[in-house]
């Protein structure tokens, strides 16, 4: 925390609908105004970034790996919320099976339900940016799964709509560190 924000020199009001969307994240009220005094209100989306990049950065601390599971939207489908929500439901039951497959994924799945279940879904450009999440996920030994939607409402049978990596955070973020929150 920069030592301005925390000693309340240059200290402003957040913006309201920022602090709204933060704790809509499911982010502490205090976390998230300190997010958004310390990215100066710019915009929700950056004071995110810097609230888990912070608790990240604090759980590498940890003895034990943190865990997470990631989902990336094909944004080029343009789906509705509802039909992305969807997609994301089946990304995890989908991954959550492929979890099963192994011994070493299913001990994986347990440590990532110890350490709180954390699920983050992001912004994916097209189906050719997926595969190549996936191939890069695939490549660190990552378990993924990737949705094929049935195509009976909003985008076509065998469109690829969302990827899910699951893994220790570090590798997870190599493969999609880089991406925006949805």
């Amino acid at each position: 925390m920069d030592p301005s924000v925390e000693s309340g020199r240059g200290c402003q009001d957040v913006n309201p609908q920022f602090l709204q969307q933060l704790r809509e994240l499911d982010i502490p009220e205090e976390a998230a105004k300190q997010a958004l005094l310390y990215t100066r209100n710019v915009s929700a989306e950056e004071a995110a970034m810097y609230y888990f990049n912070k608790l990240e950065n604090e759980e590498e601390g940890d003895e034990e790996h943190a865990f997470k599971m990631v989902f990336v939207v094909n944004m080029d489908l343009a789906m509705g919320v509802g039909k992305v929500a969807a997609q994301v439901g089946h990304g995890a039951v989908g991954l959550y099976q492929t979890l099963q497959e192994k011994n070493s994924w299913r001990e994986m799945a347990w440590k990532w339900d110890q350490s709180g279940a954390k699920k983050v879904v992001l912004q994916g450009t097209n189906v050719a940016h997926l595969l190549e999440l996936q191939a890069l996920a695939m490549s660190l030994n990552l378990p993924t799964y990737l949705v094929q939607d049935a195509g009976v409402t909003q985008v076509e049978a065998g469109s690829r709509t969302v990827l899910a990596i699951m893994g220790e955070e570090n590798t997870v973020n190599n493969v999609t560190g880089s991406l925006k929150l949805l």
